[in-house]
């Protein structure tokens, strides 16, 4: 077990893609004869299955092609039902197995169901703390699987792993261990996969860390601290790390609290740090929104939506005057995550305005504003086919096209409905968690030909 003391460092200004696969090898020898066994121990099961809330490939990217583009509340809706509790976490989906997060019973609570929607099962893992902000709950955090297991965490601190048929394979609670949470808002914050490990990372006022955890057992594996001193609400992330490969290394990006810090997997020690996010100290630049890779190039959205930087991967130490290749005031987002792919940015604002921009250099391909509308966008975008989804917090839906051609390929609907979960797309359908249901939405083409 390996701890290590990262200090505070102040601010000088005044501040992936997901392994997918491990690799082991066994060696057989009986009577002289040598086998060699190549095991390929797929983290998320298959490429096309959704095994964290930024899908597959860990940047807004799905798989496959045949989605609807249109639905209602009595069109191209293959099922609907009623989740057992309120909760804005988003769903993930392995082994035909669609698995989230909500309050069962005053419990902080796991459920599984099969893709017909029919409930396989369900685990809980100890007293639900309340949100405080009506897009809050008790278990924000998505869940994420490397395909044998299934780690959550919650509000309260309760941290825990099942397996796909609900066994309890161990549990703990990070505060009781490390401290309580001292967010002003709800723990939204979800477990990331290295190839190793399970990592938590903890960005709040008062003592910040980044730790890692063993997959099998939950043993603290490393911890480091993460303090950057920054003021007050701005010291708070709710954002999620990124895992992805720089130069053959396995990396955790870290935004939040008026820095990107980069640190290697294997013992959290810190590669390299950008300060200087917020340059005049404001008090209150919390952050919500996850930094997202494309190839070598770090996009951090920041500023409560006012910033997005780009920043080159690699370097050493204090990377401010040689690694930012640009940094631009908007479009950028305060709780939506861009997607990244191709050398491409997708933004999608707080208030429906969504950009493409180059992420070499930051320029503006395309925009278009969305209608006005009092109801936000907290639910990240997705690319999928040729289309960016994006859904509003009132649940209606837009599809835009990510090529050339109008920009507005269909407007789609829900009533009565609240959404800040991102939809989920595996196989052909999507799935749309709401705080109060889950919804399976087919086309009317791919529902003809089962």
């Amino acid at each position: 077990m390996v701890f290590m003391q990262a200090g505070n460092r102040h601010n000088p200004f005044g501040k992936p893609l997901l392994l997918f696969a491990e690799l082991g090898y066994t060696m057989l020898m009986r009577a002289g004869l040598v086998l060699f066994t190549l095991h390929f121990c797929l983290l998320t099961a298959t490429a096309s299955d959704w095994p964290s809330w930024r899908g597959p490939h860990g940047n807004g990217t799905a798989e496959g092609d045949g989605y609807a583009i249109s639905w209602s509340d009595s069109t191209n809706i293959a099922w609907k039902i009623d989740l057992p509790g309120k909760a804005g976490s988003t769903p993930i989906v392995a082994h035909d197995r669609l698995i989230l997060t909500c309050g069962i019973d005053g419990k902080n609570g796991v459920v599984c169901y099969d893709l017909q929607g029919k409930e396989l099962w369900r685990a809980t893992f100890g007293e639900e703390r309340a949100g405080k902000h009506r897009k809050g709950s008790g278990c924000n955090p998505s869940p994420v699987t490397d395909g044998k297991s299934i780690f959550v965490y919650y509000k309260n601190g309760d941290f825990a792993a099942v397996d796909f048929d609900g066994k309890v394979l161990w549990q703990r609670n990070l505060q009781k261990d490390y401290g309580e949470d001292t967010l002003w808002w709800d723990l939204g914050t979800s477990p990331v996969l290295t190839s190793q490990h399970v990592v938590v990372a903890c960005v709040q006022t008062g003592p910040s860390y980044l730790a890692a955890f063993n997959k099998q057992t939950g043993e603290t594996v490393w911890k480091v601290d993460r303090n950057t001193g920054a003021p007050e609400e701005a010291a708070q992330t709710y954002a999620t790390p990124v895992v992805t490969t720089h130069n053959g290394q396995e990396q955790i990006i870290v935004l939040g609290a008026d820095q990107v810090t980069c640190h290697s997997a294997a013992d959290g020690k810190e590669l390299w740090f950008l300060a200087g996010m917020n340059p005049d100290q404001d008090k209150y630049f919390r952050s919500i929104s996850s930094p997202v890779v494309s190839g070598d190039i770090l996009i951090a959205p920041y500023s409560r939506g006012k910033t997005i930087t780009a920043i080159r991967m690699g370097g050493s130490g204090d990377i401010s005057k040689t690694h930012v290749l640009w940094r631009k005031d908007g479009p950028s987002a305060d709780v939506p995550t861009p997607v990244a792919v191709d050398g491409l940015v997708y933004v999608c604002t707080d208030k429906g305005t969504v950009a493409c921009l180059k992420a070499e250099s930051g320029e503006e391909v395309w925009s278009v504003e969305l209608e006005k509308n009092r109801n936000a966008y907290s639910a990240s975008p997705v690319l999928v086919d040729g289309h960016v989804y994006v859904v509003r917090e009132d649940g209606k839906a837009f599809v835009l096209n990510a090529g050339p051609g109008d920009r507005i390929a269909a407007e789609n609907s829900l009533d009565d409905e609240f959404v800040v979960a991102t939809p989920v797309f595996v196989g052909g359908n999507i799935y749309l968690r709401t705080f109060d249901r889950l919804y399976c939405i087919q086309s009317s083409s791919r529902a003809a030909a089962q």
